[in-house]
């Protein structure tokens, strides 16, 4: 699918107040962006920004980075954030491609890490490309900490079923597998993605997992 071009999306992202920029310069050190020790939860690809939002705004305790490669996307979550009545205090986003994800984080600074519809990256020639292969679980066991969890949903069961494999054959375990999330017993503390709520009115049953090592 192509993308679609937000004319001042760019400059809007590079000077919006909401986004930290030299990400790398913060690795190790991200407590004292939020100035305080909670834990850092983390989206890749978080797309339009309503599932890392509505978190921080449901877990006050907990601070959030939600990581978006494209501005034109970015800038969505970006008005999502100006338009809450409340500031969200404990949500801040990077503009970053996540393969440098370890340039950005320190190890074990992590608490967990969210990927929610990820590109599926069809061809097999592509599969190092997928936020769940070998590649890049190798840089998630660096930044987690030790009681680290990914959590990953898709509708896309070929995507999923290489990441259940990708992760059992890469010392993960997987501590929650469910190929119906919402009529699992997940589903009601789950949030929805706006990709989720659409694919679910398509009848599109939702995968969903828990990995830790």
């Amino acid at each position: 699918m192509r993308l679609k071009n937000v004319k001042g999306a760019a400059e809007k992202v590079e000077t919006s107040g909401f986004v930290i920029h030299d990400a790398a310069g913060h690795k190790g050190n991200w407590n004292k962006i939020f100035g305080n020790g909670n834990p850092l939860h983390v989206e890749i690809g978080m797309g339009k920004g309503r599932f890392i939002t509505t978190l921080a705004k449901q877990n006050p305790d907990v601070n959030y980075l939600g990581i978006e490669r494209y501005s034109s996307v970015l800038v969505r979550a970006i008005e999502k954030r100006e338009a809450e009545e409340e500031p969200v205090g404990n949500l801040f986003f990077l503009c970053e491609d996540a393969e440098n994800i370890t340039d950005m984080f320190g190890e074990g600074e992590v608490g967990r890490i969210y990927l929610n519809f990820s590109d599926p990256w069809p061809k097999a020639r592509h599969a190092k490309r997928r936020l769940t292969s070998k590649e890049y679980l190798v840089k998630y066991d660096r930044i987690l900490d030790r009681d680290g969890r990914i959590v990953f949903k898709t509708d896309n069961r070929d995507l999923f079923d290489f990441s259940v494999e990708e992760m059992q054959e890469n010392g993960w375990t997987l501590e929650t597998v469910t190929y119906d999330l919402h009529k699992s017993e997940l589903a009601p503390a789950n949030v929805m993605t706006e990709y989720e709520e659409k694919f679910s009115a398509l009848g599109n049953k939702i995968c969903c997992l828990i990995a830790k090592r």
